[in-house]
C-alpha cells in the first residue's frame, strides 16, 4: 500500500481540494499509480482479461449515459451487477475504474455494466442519483440483450459509487421497481458528517483527505437540503426492506466510520449484512488487486457473497 501512496507522489499530482473540477480530472489517479508500481517492478501492466467488453450509450434523464459491459466466459444468460464507480460525484469515469468491474466479472461470474454519470458541478445533486437510476432501470429492463438475468441483478458501487448503489436500493423500493437481489458498498459515502472518528483520524490520509471531502461537497451540493435527502444520509434514511448488504471499509479512510455505522443501521432495520473492513489500506484499496493481497480477499469476499445471492434468486 505504501509503494502506491509513494508512487502517486512520484507522478506529481496536485492536492484536489486547491483545484478546479476541469484540473481534478486531469489529475494522476491511484489506478494510474498501480500501473507506474507494475512497470517499475518489471511486471506487465495489461489490465485482467475479460471475455467480451462492449462500451455503449443508454438514454438518461439528462441525456445518454456512457456505459461498459464486460461479460465474463461461459454460456449464459448470466447474472448481472451494475457497478457505479466513485469520484466524489466530481471526478473520474469508466477508465479510472476499470479494474474493479474485470475482476467483478470473472470471480462473481456475471454481467457487469459499470456506468458512467453525470459530474457535478455542471450537473449537481441529484443528477449523478438519476442517471445510475436510469442505468439500473436500463439493466432490468434489456437483461436479454446482454445476455442477463433480470432477475438476478445486484449494485456494487465504490465511494460515492456506493452511496449510489444504497440509494438504488432506496429509490427502487420507493418506485415500486424491482429491487437489486444483494448491494456491495465499498467505502460508501454514507452522509456528510465529518465528525466521525475516522474522520478526525485519517484528516490528512492518502488518497482521500477530510479537505477533499469537503471539496467535492461544495461541488456536489447546491443547497443544505441536498445534504439532508435520504439518498446522501443514508443513515437517517428508511432503511427497512432493503436488499441484504456486504459493506467493505479500509482503515485509513475518513469515511471508515461511516461504512460501520450504515452496517449497524441496516442491521437494526432487520437487513441482513456481512461487515468486513482490512486494516493497513486506505481509500480506493479494492482496485488494486495487481499489487495488494487486501484487494484480493475484498474481491472474493464480494464475489462469494454476490454467488450466494444470486443462487438465492434463481430458486
Amino acid at each position: 500500500m505504501q509503494a502506491v501512496l509513494d508512487q502517486l507522489l512520484v507522478l506529481g499530482g496536485k492536492p484536489i481540494e486547491q483545484l478546479t473540477p476541469q484540473e481534478a480530472r486531469r489529475q494522476p489517479t491511484p489506478a494510474d499509480a498501480v500501473r507506474a508500481l507494475l512497470i517499475k517492478r518489471g511486471r506487465g501492466s495489461e489490465p485482467e482479461p475479460v471475455a467480451r467488453i462492449e462500451d455503449k450509450f443508454i438514454p438518461g434523464p439528462g441525456g445518454d449515459i456512457e456505459i461498459r459491459i464486460y461479460t465474463p466466459d461461459g454460456v449464459g444468460p448470466f447474472p448481472v451487477i451494475l457497478y457505479i464507480h466513485g469520484g466524489g460525484w466530481v471526478i473520474a469515469d469508466l477508465n479510472v475504474y476499470d479494474s474493479s468491474p474485470r475482476a467483478l466479472a470473472n470471480a462473481a461470474k456475471a454481467v457487469v455494466i459499470s456506468t458512467h454519470y453525470r459530474l457535478a458541478p455542471e450537473y449537481p445533486f441529484p443528477a449523478s442519483h438519476e442517471d445510475t437510476f436510469a442505468a439500473y432501470r436500463w439493466a432490468l429492463d434489456n437483461a436479454k440483450t446482454f445476455n442477463g438475468n433480470a432477475n438476478r441483478v445486484a449494485v456494487v458501487g465504490e465511494s460515492a459509487g456506493g452511496n449510489m448503489a444504497a440509494s438504488i436500493c432506496l429509490m427502487a423500493r420507493e418506485q415500486s421497481v424491482p429491487a437489486p437481489v444483494y448491494q456491495v458498498l465499498i467505502y460508501p459515502v454514507v452522509g456528510t458528517d465529518e465528525k466521525t472518528p475516522s474522520f478526525q483520524e485519517n484528516a490528512n490520509a492518502k488518497p482521500l483527505s477530510k479537505a477533499m471531502m469537503e471539496w467535492f461537497g461544495k461541488h456536489e451540493f447546491q443547497k443544505r437540503q441536498d445534504r439532508q435527502d435520504p439518498r446522501i444520509d443514508l443513515l437517517n434514511a428508511n432503511l427497512r426492506g432493503l436488499p441484504p448488504a456486504t459493506i467493505i471499509t479500509a482503515q485509513i479512510d475518513p469515511l471508515r466510520s461511516g461504512g460501520r455505522m450504515l452496517a449497524d443501521r441496516l442491521k437494526a432495520a432487520g437487513v441482513k449484512v456481512v461487515y468486513k473492513n482490512y486494516d493497513g489500506v486506505t481509500h480506493e484499496f479494492f482496485g488494486m488487486a495487481a499489487v495488494l493481497d487486501e484487494s484480493k480477499e475484498a474481491i472474493k469476499l464480494a464475489a462469494e457473497d454476490l454467488l450466494k445471492a444470486f443462487k438465492l434468486a434463481a430458486n
